[in-house]
């Protein structure tokens, strides 16, 4: 057989070898040559971007619509002109995540791209696990900062009511009395947050709190009572006007939010003010909204945002660790809803909570 004969039935194997390829491969791709036309494509790429076989041999300029990634021109470009390899994450209009490689075909006479093969791997379920990590590891910090700020709380509330028990004479039995059933109190309620803590440790899949149906006039004795202790040193006036008794949501994180705004209330007050504090529940639109107004000493205007900040915390406070309001927002937007606040330097300020009514 003639040298000729033999290089082109070579040649027509080689073709058919790469078309068989390009029919089975899974991955789409895209051959674009120098002068920036597409040449060729695989199946998926088909489907993927809708393409057809009357794009091959259009710029690819004309056909970019179709690929649904604006810049794809430019990064061709950059691949051909630097010879270097480009990757990229790029989502799609129907929001799958891609990883997009540009790779340059380099034609070994000048040691110059002759044109780029593209190839996209699907990777959106590697970025959902990615976010669901993220979102694990949120929910995990959250965690641990809620149950450090709750056993927190009933031990201040133990050593205010224990200096109390220290001053009451024994001529007073009544009064030893009560101050001694908010020591008992704040002990029930250590022993059922380290409870809790020793439960969500047995499980093996990771802590949820469930949603229920809640009075709010319930979860705001229930603060009453955990904050008794500041309450009577500081002298705080609480009053309620509850226009929507009841809300669907997790106990633990509905008592968490309305816990820190009242704490936060009677500890950053003006030594010379007694706390007067008002809580309202009303309907708004698909919101039901928690707003909580004191009489305190107001947070200037330009750090009403660091304030839900972690770890902020207002100028000369000799209590609080900063994560109260953090941890309100946190757990407010991670249930699709939103905090708002109107404050006054000396004059207080007025929180909105924004839960979806279920």
């Amino acid at each position: 057989m003639p040298t000729k004969d033999r290089q082109i039935k070579k040649l027509i194997k080689l073709n058919n070898e790469l078309e068989n390829y390009f029919r089975n491969t899974i991955i789409p791709q895209l051959f674009v040559d120098a002068h920036l036309i597409l040449r060729k494509f695989t199946p998926p790429a088909m489907k993927q971007f809708s393409l057809s076989n009357d794009d091959l041999g259009k710029p690819i300029h004309d056909v970019k619509d179709n690929i649904r990634f604006p810049s794809i021109v430019e990064n061709i470009q950059q691949v051909i002109d630097c010879n270097e390899i480009l990757e990229k994450e790029i989502q799609t209009t129907d929001h799958r995540w891609f990883q997009m490689n540009i790779i340059p075909y380099i034609a070994q006479k000048d040691n110059k791209a002759n044109g780029v093969i593209i190839t996209f791997v699907e990777i959106t379920m590697r970025i959902k696990d990615l976010k669901e990590q993220e979102r694990l590891i949120s929910d995990h910090e959250t965690l641990l900062d809620t149950i450090s700020h709750d056993i927190k709380s009933p031990l201040t509330s133990m050593v205010l009511t224990i200096n109390q028990l220290k001053k009451v004479s024994h001529e007073k039995p009544d009064e030893f009395k009560t101050l001694f059933n908010l020591l008992e109190n704040s002990i029930r309620k250590l022993q059922l947050i380290i409870n809790d803590l020793t439960d969500a440790g047995k499980q093996k899949h990771k802590y949820k709190a469930q949603e229920e149906l809640l009075n709010f006039e319930n979860i705001l004795e229930d603060v009453r009572l955990t904050l008794a202790g500041n309450i009577r040193e500081s002298g705080a006036v609480i009053k309620s006007e509850i226009d929507v008794s009841e809300i669907f949501y997790s106990r633990r994180k509905l008592r968490s939010i309305v816990y820190n705004l009242i704490n936060n209330a009677i500890k950053f007050m003006p030594a010379e003010r007694k706390p007067e504090i008002v809580i309202k529940t009303q309907r708004e639109k698909n919101h039901i909204v928690i707003t909580v107004k004191d009489n305190g000493i107001g947070i200037d205007k330009t750090k009403q945002d660091a304030v839900f900040s972690k770890y902020f915390r207002v100028e000369n406070a000799i209590e609080g660790s900063g994560i109260g309001l953090y941890l309100v927002k946190e757990i407010v937007n991670n249930s699709g809803g939103k905090i708002s606040l109107k404050s006054q330097p000396g004059k207080g300020s007025e929180f909105k909570v924004y839960l979806k009514a279920e």
